[in-house]
């Protein structure tokens, strides 16, 4: 019987989503994009948490060199290591937008079967898919780290588009070409569809 009572008053001081949700006045989304290295997918992801950040909405930002510094230290990419880089990340992202967080995460996320793996564990309605579309020869060209170079002396293996697959997308919720279209275009378009989804309708 205390067993029980315990357990009921627990139950009731547990702060729920939607509560945390209210506090914010917005709503927690993961905010997923992926391509190449190199096509621009973390420099959209820093300026949307830029611009949410500046509209007062709390965020935060994932990607692969802060988790792989940390949480994910001793992975490599091999496909067992890049899927468990993966599920980690999903599963740190989803904790944030069940607490109302607007998480922007920036993973290469080369295969079809990863994508479908975050959003699983994240949840489709917490799931915004969304793919930075660039040619390998165009981030190449870029070089923004020199890790096209580096994999081209023989210095990087396993690399993305070049001894590793990188699949299309299939599934894809917005595609931002930035070998194609202007930069501050894109970063309107993105900035628009999520403002939209995290918006309460009684809120901001």
């Amino acid at each position: 019987m205390a067993d029980h009572a315990s357990q009921s008053r627990s139950d009731s001081s547990t702060v729920t989503r939607s509560e945390r949700e209210t506090l914010l006045s917005q709503r927690g989304l993961v905010v997923w994009l992926y391509g190449l290295s190199g096509s621009g997918k973390t420099s959209l992801a820093s300026a949307l948490e830029r611009s949410l950040q500046s509209e007062g909405r709390l965020t935060t930002l994932l990607d692969g060199d802060n988790l792989r510094g940390g949480l994910n230290q001793g992975l490599g990419f091999t496909v067992a290591d890049r899927t468990e880089n993966i599920r980690r990340a999903a599963e740190v992202a989803k904790l944030f937008a069940h607490s109302g967080v607007i998480t922007v995460c920036a993973f290469i996320t080369p295969t079809q079967a990863l994508r479908d793996l975050a959003r699983s564990i994240i949840g489709p309605a917490d799931f915004l898919e969304v793919y930075v579309a660039c040619s390998f020869a165009e981030c190449e060209r870029r070089d923004v780290k020199g890790l096209y170079a580096k994999a081209k002396a023989g210095g990087i293996t396993h690399f993305t588009g070049k001894d590793s697959v990188f699949e299309p997308s299939t599934s894809a919720d917005l595609i931002l070409d930035t070998e194609k279209e202007d930069f501050a275009v894109l970063l309107e378009q993105l900035v628009q569809t999520v403002r939209a989804k995290v918006t309460l309708s009684t809120g901001k």
